[in-house]
């Protein structure tokens, strides 16, 4: 069974395609985070002009969902799939992937011709090839389109989507897409956007690494931490980590966030996928190390920026 919300969309008729208006979506912790912060982005969705289908293996989340913002809820993705123009998924990792889709009552059994099953999984690129061919296949089109921006990005309705997929597919699902996202693009066919989200995720594990050093070095030295970023966030080192980020590191608070254990899962799609296209990542590898490290301090559940904790032991 897995942790896997479906959101399946109808177009009502004479509406616009997307509506941007931001929503909130309350939710518990843990092993869910990352699917719980993009149910958030639904709400901009069931604002808009659509109709909405849900589905999670814990039905009381979808149900609480729809009784709170509206829609309907399903009680597998074939069901939430069935007759609508619009499916989106996200879950955790290839093996879930597969299993809502082409698995037993999966949402590909439900999909009708002409529909767009847009993945928002950050998965590998090779299982977003093997989903587009299976769409075709049975007459409708697939679009991988991980996302970046975290629970703000998902309640705000400002997330990054990374889209892999043909022209079409994706001109058709991007207004959709839009209701959640101030930045949503094609890079190429199917397997692009996990590509993209691989170099998003090799260039945020670097930067983390390098601002964890940053303030354990500026603690060391006795600088006032608050003042230290003020002044040189204002300058080249400026990253979302920094601002966004350096006030709980500095008080050694990782209870929230993007889990450690999701982001080395991600990592290690990075370099897996390294290995297939021969290129070099020793600081991506160096830094999975340490996430390691910070695992055995019990920290699987904390939040990424917790590598200063393993400097700071």
């Amino acid at each position: 069974m897995l942790s896997a919300p479906i959101q399946a969309t109808r177009l009502r008729s004479g509406s616009p395609a997307s509506s941007r208006q931001p929503g909130e979506f309350n939710n518990n912790t843990g092993e869910n985070r990352r699917f719980q912060t993009w149910l958030k982005s639904l709400l901009s969705v069931a604002k808009g002009h659509h109709d909405v289908t849900v589905y999670n293996r814990t039905s009381d989340k979808a149900q609480a969902w729809a009784n709170k913002f509206g829609g309907r809820t399903a009680p597998t993705p074939r069901a939430a799939a069935e007759g609508q123009d619009f499916v989106m998924a996200c879950v955790g990792n290839d093996a879930d992937l597969r299993a809502v889709t082409t698995g037993a009552d999966g949402a590909f059994a439900g999909m009708k011709s002409g529909a767009i099953f847009v993945d928002h999984t950050t998965a590998s690129a090779a299982v977003a090839r093997e989903l587009d061919a299976e769409a075709t296949k049975r007459g409708f089109q697939f679009v991988d389109a991980p996302v970046s921006g975290g629970q703000a990005g998902a309640e705000n309705g400002v997330l990054t989507v990374m889209c892999g997929g043909s022209e079409d597919a994706y001109k058709r699902a991007e207004p959709v897409i839009a209701a959640y996202a101030r930045m949503c693009k094609r890079l190429g066919p199917a397997g692009s956007g996990q590509l993209t989200k691989m170099v998003n995720q090799i260039c945020i594990a670097g930067l983390v690494e390098g601002l964890s050093e940053g303030i354990h070095f500026a603690k060391k030295a006795g600088l006032d931490i608050d003042s230290v970023i003020e002044t040189i966030s204002k300058g080249a080192a400026q990253s979302w980590q920094m601002e966004n980020r350096y006030k709980t590191m500095n008080e050694g608070k990782y209870d929230h966030g993007f889990a450690v254990e999701w982001m080395r899962k991600d990592l290690s799609i990075c370099l897996a996928e390294a290995r297939n296209n021969g290129a070099s990542l020793p600081v991506t590898a160096l830094v999975d190390a340490f996430y390691a490290e910070v695992e055995k301090m019990g920290g699987r559940r904390w939040d990424t920026s917790s590598l200063l904790a393993r400097l700071q032991r």
